[in-house]
C-alpha cells in the first residue's frame, strides 16, 4: 500500500515575508508624513491664490477666511493691464534665449570633455565642477561692472549672458555622463560609413543624449524664469522688467491693495508651476540617467 505524503510548501525568507506582509503602521505613517509635508508646501500657495479672489475689506476682517463672495475683479484688472503681459514677454524671451544658449554651449563643451582625450581635460572638468560652489550672489558686483562696461545695462541681453555662464557648470555635470555612456563602437561604425566628427555629433550624439538635453533645458528655463537678484541689479527700466522683478515693483506700487497684489503674484506663479508639472518626469528621468552614466 502506497502512502502519499504532502509536499511541504516552500518557505520564504524572513525578509521577503516581511516585505509582502508589511508593517501595519508603516504605510499610514509614511502617507501621513507625506500629506503633512505637502500641506505645508501648498498652504502658502493656496492662500495667495484664494486671497486674490477676496477684497481688501475681507482680508482685513478675516485674514485666513475664504472669499465671501468670490471676487474675480482683481485677476481681471491684472490681466487687462499691459504691465503684466510685458513682463511675461520679457521673462519668456530671457528664459528661452538662456535655455537655447545653455543647451548649445553646454552640449558642445560636454561632448569635448566626454569624447576627446587631451592634456588638461580633468582640470577643465574640475574647473566647471568648481563653478557649482560659486553662486551668482558672490559675483554680483563684478558682474555689474562687466555688464556696465559692455553697455548692456537695462537690456535683456545683460541678464541672458550671465545666466548662461552660471548655468553651464550644472549643464556640463549632467551631460558629460550621458555622452560618455555612448558606446565607442557606434562612433567607430559612423566613421567607417564616412561620417565626420561633426556629422556624428549632429546625427547621433544629439539623439542619444536627448533625455539629458531635455533635463538641462528644463532646469535652465525654470532657473531663468525665477531669477530675481540679477535682474534687480541690472534692470532699472520698467519696460525691461522680468516677472519676478515686476512682482516686487507691483507690490511696492499697490502696497495698500493687498488683494490685487495677491492676484498679481498668483498669476506670476502659474507659468513656472505648469511648466515644471508638465516636465517633472523628464527631469527625474534625465537625472537618473546621468547618475547611471
Amino acid at each position: 500500500m502506497t502512502t502519499l505524503t504532502a509536499t511541504p510548501e516552500p518557505t520564504l525568507p524572513t525578509e521577503t515575508r516581511k516585505k509582502e506582509k508589511g508593517l501595519p503602521w508603516g504605510s499610514p505613517a509614511i502617507y501621513f508624513v507625506a500629506l503633512v509635508v505637502i500641506a505645508l508646501m501648498l498652504a502658502p500657495i493656496a492662500y495667495i491664490v484664494i486671497g486674490g479672489f477676496r477684497t481688501n475689506s475681507q482680508i482685513t476682517v478675516d485674514p485666513a477666511g475664504f472669499p465671501n463672495p468670490w471676487n474675480v475683479a482683481n485677476y481681471l484688472d491684472v490681466l487687462s493691464g499691459s504691465t503684466f503681459w510685458q513682463e511675461v514677454l520679457n521673462s519668456t524671451i530671457v528664459a528661452v534665449v538662456t535655455t537655447l544658449g545653455v543647451i548649445a554651449l553646454g552640449l558642445m563643451a560636454s561632448y569635448v570633455l566626454a569624447r576627446y582625450r587631451f592634456r588638461g581635460r580633468g582640470v577643465l572638468y574640475a574647473l566647471f565642477a568648481a563653478g557649482l560652489m560659486f553662486p551668482i550672489t558672490v559675483a554680483i558686483t563684478p558682474l555689474y561692472i562687466v555688464v556696465r562696461n559692455l553697455g548692456l545695462m537695462n537690456s535683456l541681453g545683460g541678464v541672458i549672458l550671465p545666466q548662461i555662464a552660471f548655468a553651464l557648470p550644472t549643464t556640463i555635470i549632467i551631460l558629460v555622463p550621458f555622452l560618455r555612456a555612448i558606446p565607442d563602437e557606434i562612433e567607430e561604425a559612423a566613421f567607417i560609413d564616412g561620417c565626420s566628427r561633426l556629422g556624428f555629433f549632429w546625427r547621433m550624439v544629439l539623439r542619444l543624449s536627448l533625455p539629458g538635453v531635455i533635463t538641462v533645458g528644463i532646469l535652465a528655463f525654470i532657473a531663468s524664469w525665477n531669477s530675481y537678484l540679477l535682474p534687480l541689479f541690472l534692470l532699472n527700466n520698467d519696460a525691461t522688467f522680468t516677472l519676478p522683478l515686476g512682482v516686487q515693483a507691483f507690490s511696492s506700487q499697490y502696497s495698500q491693495d493687498t488683494a490685487k497684489v495677491l492676484a498679481f503674484t498668483s498669476l506670476s506663479m502659474i507659468p513656472a508651476l505648469v511648466f515644471f508639472s508638465l516636465f517633472e518626469r523628464r527631469i527625474v528621468g534625465g537625472l537618473t540617467g546621468a547618475v547611471k552614466g
